[in-house]
C-alpha cells in the first residue's frame, strides 16, 4: 500500500508542474505516406529523445514553452531537421515526411525491391531497449513464403516443425513451441490444437502481416510466458493516403502435379480531415498438397511361444537375442486440399489531437481436406509365434516373421463441404479495440481483445481390413521394408473387415484480454529523459475438447472382404521414399463416404467412450498480472530499463476417469475435477549502450515462465487392465520457469544492413516431460512430471547488407546470413526403472540453425536463392534411450524472382523445397528411421500490383 501511495504522489506532483510546459506529438511518414516506426527523434536544445512507435507516432511531455530544433535520424533516409514551437498547456502536433537518402543504391532501387520496409524494421530493432529481431513485409516478400511460419523460420535462432511441408510450430532458441508465445497486435493468440498451447503459424498468410517482432528478452510490460521468446505479428495499419495493392497467381505441386491458386489485396485510405483511417485486406490460397510417407516402430527384444505350458496352463515363452528390428512398418499416402482464407479490417479514429481510438480485426479460416491410405504391418504377439514361424541370420538379424496387416482408408461423408474427405476446419479470429490518450504529462493506453481458435473434424471416417501372413524383412534401418513371402496370402482381396468407425472432434479456445498502461516522466539520472510505466492485465481463457467415436458393424456380408467393395490401386512407381514401397489397393473414399451408416437396418452402431472419454476436458485459466518499470538514461549513450512483473494464475480443470475390466472391455466413466493456483514474481533488467550512432551493446537479465499444456493438467485417468497400462494427467504440475541472461552486440550499416552477435544462457526449472514407469502391479504408467532443471547455452550471429561497396554489377548483390548454436543439459529425468538419466539434451533444442540467402537486384528484376538448415534434436523422451524419438536435421533450398513490368506492376516466380526435404524422425540413433515423409517442391507464379497516391 505504501508503494502505491508513493506512486500516486509522484503522479500528482507531475501534474502540478504543468503551468509553463506543453506536449509535443508527431507522426512520421515517408514519401509514399507510409508510417515510419523506430525513428530516433531528438529535441536538440534539450537533448530530449523519443522513438516513434509502430504507428509512426512519438510523444514528448513536460516540454517547457519555447522554440526548438527537431532532429530525426533514420537509416536509409535523409536526416530531418526543422524548428517548432511549444506553447504552455497545449499539445503541438507535427506531421513529418522523410525522404530516402539519394545514394548510388537508389539508382537501382525499384519500389517492389527496395529496402524502405526493411529500413523500418532495422531502425525499430536498433532503437528498442530490449533484444529483438524485427522483420518487415518487404523482407518477408524477398522469400517465397506463403504462410507466416515459413517466413519466421528465417529469423536468427528460430526453426519450425512442419506439417504437410508447411511450417507450423515455432521453436525459438531451441525451446519447444509450448515454451514460446505468439501475439497478434499485442493480443495473445489461442491455439486450435487440443493437446497443447501451440499456435498454428501456417494458419496465417504472410501477406496479411506488416511486421514480425520477435522479443528474445521480454520487458516487464509483456506477458511473461515466453521462455524462448515472444512473437508479435502486427497486421497492416491505416495509410496516411490512398493505397491499393493486389496479388494474383497460380502454380503447381510436383508431388501430384496439381494446381495452386492464390490471391490477395489491400485497400486503405484516410479522410481529408485526417481523423479517420481505414485499411482492409484479404488473402486466398488453394493448394492441392500431398505426401509419400513411411513409418516404423523399433524393438530390441523378441520372444516366441515354445508350445509348452507351465503348471498354470500358461504358455512358456523363449527369448531370442536379436539386433534391433522394425516391429511395425507403415506405408502412407496422403491426398490433401488446403484452402486458406484470411480477412482483416483495421480502423483508427482521432477524437482530437490527444485521443485516438483503434479497432483491429483478423479472421483466418483454413479447410484441410484429407484422404489417407495406410498399409500397416505389425509383428504378431510372441504368444502367436512358434519356433518355425521366424528366421534369424548368423548376424542376429531377424529376416522373416508373421505379421498382422491392415489396409485403412481415411475419409469423410459425401457432401459439399467434406467431399468424401476428412475435413479439418480450423479458424482463428481476433478483435481488439484500444486507445491512446495524452492527459498533460500522463500517457495512457489500453486494450480490450477477444480471440477464438477452433478446430472441427466432423464425420471423420475410417474403414480397415485385416489379414495375417509372413514377410521377409530387409534389415535396412534407414529404409525398413516388409515383403510378403507368399503374394497370394497377402492379396488385398483376402483382407477381412476389421473396423468401421466415424469420429467427431471439436476443440475450442477463447481468450479475453484486458490491459491498461500508464506512463509519466521520471528523471533520475537525466533531467530531460526518463519515464515510469506501470499497468495491469487480465487474461481469461477457456479451452474445451469434445470428441466422440462410434463403431459400426454391417448387418450383411456385402463388405466382409476388401475384394467385395470398390477399390483403387494407389501404388506409385515414383513413390518418393522408394519404388520398393508398394502400397496397393484400398477402399475408395467415395465408397466410404456414401455408406449410410445411420441406417439401422444396414449397420449396428456402438458408442465407444474408451476411445475418446479421457481426451475430453474443459479448462478455465485466468491470469492476473501487474507490473512497474522505469527506463532511464544514465548518460547520453547508456540507458537502463528495470522493473518487476507479478503474475497470478488460477486453473480449474474437468476431465474423465475411465476404467476397463479384466477382459479389457469398457467398464465405466466418471468426471473428475481439480483446482490449482500459483504466483510468479518476475524481475528484469535491460541495459543498452550506444557505442556509436550505429553500434549498440545490450544486456538483459529476465525471468520468464511457461504454463503446462492444458491436457497435462486435466485430472484424467485411464486404466487398461488388458494391456496393463495406466495414463494419468497431473493437475499439480508446476509451471516451468527460467532465469535468462543475454548479451548482444549490433552494428547497423547506413545503407540499411546489420551485423550482430550475442550469447545467451537459460537456467530452466521444472520443465515437463512424460514419465514412464512400472507400478507395483506390473502396469506401465504414463504421466507428465516436472523435471528438476535444465541449462541452455547458445550464441547467434547475423549479417545482412547490400554489397554496394563492390565494383560494377557486383554492387547489386545482397546477402542475408544468420547462425545459431545451442547446447543444453538436463537433470531430474528418470527412466522406466526409476534411474536418473544423464544423457539427455532438453527436448526440442536444435543444436545448429542456419539461414542464408544470396540476392541480386537491379532496376529491372530481383532474384534470390535461400537456404534454411536446422540440426537434429530429441523430440520426445522414451522410457529409455532406445525409445527416444528425434526430429532429424532439415535443409530447405528455395528460389524466387521478381521482374518489374511498370512502376506499379511486377511478375513473380517462387520455387519452394527444391531439395525435396522430408520430415524425418528417428528412434534412438540416426540410422533408425521412425518416419520419412516427402512433399516435393511446389512452384507459384503471378502478378503483383502496388499503387500509392500521394
Amino acid at each position: 500500500m505504501k508503494n502505491w501511495i508513493t506512486l500516486m504522489m509522484l503522479v500528482v506532483t507531475t501534474f502540478s508542474a504543468l503551468a509553463q510546459t506543453g506536449q509535443v506529438q508527431g507522426l512520421i511518414t515517408d514519401e509514399n505516406q507510409l508510417i515510419v516506426p523506430g525513428a530516433s527523434v531528438i529535441i536538440q536544445e534539450l537533448n530530449k529523445g523519443a522513438i516513434s512507435d509502430f504507428n509512426g507516432k512519438f510523444v514528448f511531455v513536460n516540454v517547457e514553452a519555447g522554440t526548438y530544433t527537431l532532429v530525426i535520424e533514420y537509416l536509409g533516409f535523409k536526416d530531418y531537421i526543422a524548428q517548432f514551437t511549444v506553447n504552455p498547456t497545449q499539445t503541438t502536433n507535427l506531421e513529418i515526411r522523410l525522404n530516402e537518402e539519394i545514394t548510388e543504391l537508389n539508382e537501382v532501387q525499384v519500389l517492389h525491391f527496395g529496402f524502405s520496409s526493411q529500413a523500418r524494421a532495422l531502425n525499430t530493432q536498433k532503437n528498442k531497449q530490449n533484444i529483438t529481431n524485427i522483420v518487415s513485409t518487404d523482407q518477408i516478400g524477398k522469400f517465397p513464403d506463403a504462410n507466416i511460419g515459413d517466413a519466421v523460420k528465417r529469423i536468427p535462432g528460430i526453426t519450425m516443425q512442419v506439417d504437410q511441408g508447411e511450417a507450423r510450430n515455432i521453436i525459438i532458441r531451441g525451446l519447444a513451441p509450448q515454451l514460446n508465445s505468439v501475439t497478434l497486435n499485442g493480443s495473445r493468440i489461442p491455439s486450435a490444437e487440443g493437446d497443447n498451447r501451440n499456435v498454428q503459424m501456417d494458419l496465417i498468410p504472410s501477406d496479411m502481416i506488416q511486421t514480425v517482432e520477435v522479443n528474445k528478452a521480454v520487458t516487464p510490460d509483456m506477458d511473461a510466458d515466453a521462455i524462448g521468446g515472444s512473437v508479435d505479428l502486427i497486421t497492416k495499419t491505416s495509410p496516411q493516403a490512398f493505397r491499393f495493392s493486389a496479388t494474383g497467381g497460380s502454380g503447381i505441386n510436383l508431388i501430384n502435379d496439381k494446381g495452386i491458386i492464390n490471391g490477395a489485396f489491400l485497400l486503405g485510405d484516410r479522410t481529408k480531415n485526417n481523423k479517420f483511417g481505414w485499411v482492409i485486406a484479404a488473402s486466398y490460397n488453394d493448394s492441392h498438397l500431398g505426401s509419400d510417407d513411411v513409418e516404423a516402430e523399433w524393438e530390441n527384444e523378441f520372444e516366441y511361444n515354445t508350445g509348452i505350458e507351465d503348471e498354470d496352463g500358461d504358455a512358456i515363452m523363449q527369448d531370442v537375442d536379436v539386433n534391433p528390428y522394425a516391429s511395425v512398418s507403415e506405408i502412407r499416402e496422403y491426398h490433401i486440399q488446403r484452402i486458406r482464407r484470411s480477412f482483416s479490417a483495421n480502423f483508427d479514429y482521432k477524437l482530437d489531437d490527444n485521443n485516438t481510438i483503434f479497432f483491429k480485426s483478423i479472421y483466418n479460416w483454413r479447410d484441410d481436406r484429407e484422404n489417407r491410405f495406410r498399409l500397416q504391418q505389425e509383428i504378431l504377439d510372441g504368444e502367436d509365434i512358434g519356433l518355425g514361424d521366424f528366421t534369424v541370420d548368423s548376424n542376429g538379424n531377424l529376416t522373416s516373421f508373421p505379421v498382422e496387416a491392415n489396409r485403412q482408408t481415411k475419409g469423410g461423408i459425401d457432401n459439399n463441404r467434406s467431399k468424401n474427405t476428412r475435413l479439418e476446419d480450423q479458424r482463428m479470429q481476433n478483435y481488439s479495440i484500444s486507445g491512446e490518450h495524452l492527459i498533460n504529462n500522463l500517457q495512457i493506453d489500453w486494450m480490450a481483445a477477444y480471440s477464438e481458435a477452433s478446430e472441427e473434424r466432423l464425420n471423420e471416417r475410417y474403414v480397415e481390413y485385416d489379414s495375417e501372413y509372413s514377410i521377409y524383412y530387409n534389415n535396412n534401418s534407414r529404409k525398413p521394408n516388409y515383403t510378403p513371402i507368399d503374394q497370394e496370402e497377402a492379396n488385398y482381396e483376402r483382407f477381412e473387415l476389421g473396423d468401421l468407425s466415424e469420429e467427431q472432434q471439436f476443440t475450442d479456445e477463447t481468450d479475453l484480454n484486458f490491459l491498461v498502461n500508464f506512463e509519466v516522466p521520471l528523471h533520475i539520472f537525466d533531467k530531460e529523459n526518463g519515464m515510469l510505466q506501470f499497468g495491469a492485465k487480465t487474461r481469461i481463457k477457456e479451452k474445451a475438447r469434445n470428441n466422440g467415436y462410434i463403431e459400426y458393424t454391417p448387418l450383411s456380408n456385402d463388405m466382409e472382404f476388401l475384394g467385395q467393395i470398390p477399390t483403387e490401386n494407389y501404388t506409385e512407381s515414383d513413390f518418393n521414399a522408394g519404388s520398393q514401397y508398394q502400397i496397393g489397393n484400398f477402399a475408395t473414399p467415395s465408397f466410404l463416404g456414401n455408406l449410410n451408416l445411420y441406417n439401422t437396418s444396414l449397420f449396428e452402431a456402438e458408442d465407444k467412450p474408451e476411445e475418446y472419454a479421457t481426451a475430453n476436458y474443459n479448462v478455465k485459466e485466468n491470469v492476473y498480472a501487474g507490473y512497474v518499470m522505469t527506463e532511464q538514461n544514465i548518460s547520453d549513450n547508456f540507458s537502463l530499463l528495470i522493473g518487476i512483473r507479478l503474475e497470478h494464475t488460477t486453473a480449474d480443470a474437468t476431465g474423465n476417469e475411465i476404467i476397463f475390466d479384466a477382459d479389457g472391455d469398457y467398464f465405466e466413466t466418471s468426471p473428475v475435477t481439480s483446482k490449482n493456483s500459483y504466483t510468479n514474481v518476475l524481475p528484469g533488467v535491460h541495459l543498452k549502450y550506444d557505442v556509436t550512432d550505429q553500434t549498440v551493446l545490450r544486456f538483459a537479465w529476465t525471468n520468464t515462465l511457461a504454463r503446462p499444456n492444458y491436457v497435462d493438467i486435466v485430472p484424467y485417468k485411464e486404466i487398461n487392465n488388458e494391456d496393463q497400462e495406466i495414463f494419468f494427467g497431473n493437475p499439480n504440475l508446476d509451471p516451468t520457469t527460467s532465469m535468462n541472461f543475454d548479451i548482444m552486440a549490433e552494428h547497423y550499416f547506413t545503407n540499411v544492413g546489420l551485423v550482430s552477435g550475442g550469447v545467451f544462457y537459460k537456467n530452466i526449472k521444472d520443465f515437463i516431460y512424460t514419465f514412464q514407469y512400472e507400478d507395483e502391479l506390473g502396469y506401465e504408467v504414463y504421466q507428465p512430471f516436472n523435471g528438476d532443471k535444465a541449462n541452455l547455452f547458445g550464441f547467434e550471429a547475423a549479417y545482412q547488407r547490400n554489397l554496394d561497396f563492390l565494383p560494377g554489377f557486383l554492387k547489386n548483390f545482397n546477402i542475408y546470413l544468420n547462425y545459431t548454436y545451442l547446447t543444453s543439459e538436463t537433470s531430474g529425468i528418470r527412466n522406466e526403472d526409476g534411474e536418473e538419466r544423464t544423457d539427455l539434451d532438453l527436448p526440442n533444442t536444435a543444436p545448429n540453425m542456419f539461414n542464408g540467402s544470396l540476392g541480386y537486384t537491379n532496376k529491372y528484376f530481383s532474384i534470390r536463392l535461400s537456404a534454411n538448415y536446422s540440426g537434429a534434436y530429441i523430440d520426445e523422451i522414451g522410457g529409455n534411450a532406445f525409445y527416444d524419438r528425434y526430429y532429424d536435421e532439415q535443409f530447405f533450398l528455395d528460389f524466387n524472382a521478381r521482374a518489374n513490368i511498370t512502376k506499379q506492376l511486377s511478375l513473380y516466380v517462387d520455387v519452394n523445397n527444391m531439395t525435396n526435404q522430408p520430415l524425418r524422425y528417428y528412434q534412438g540413433e540416426s540410422a533408425r528411421t521412425m518416419q520419412m515423409e516427402y512433399y516435393q517442391a511446389h512452384i507459384t507464379f503471378g502478378l503483383k500490383y502496388d499503387l500509392f497516391k500521394k
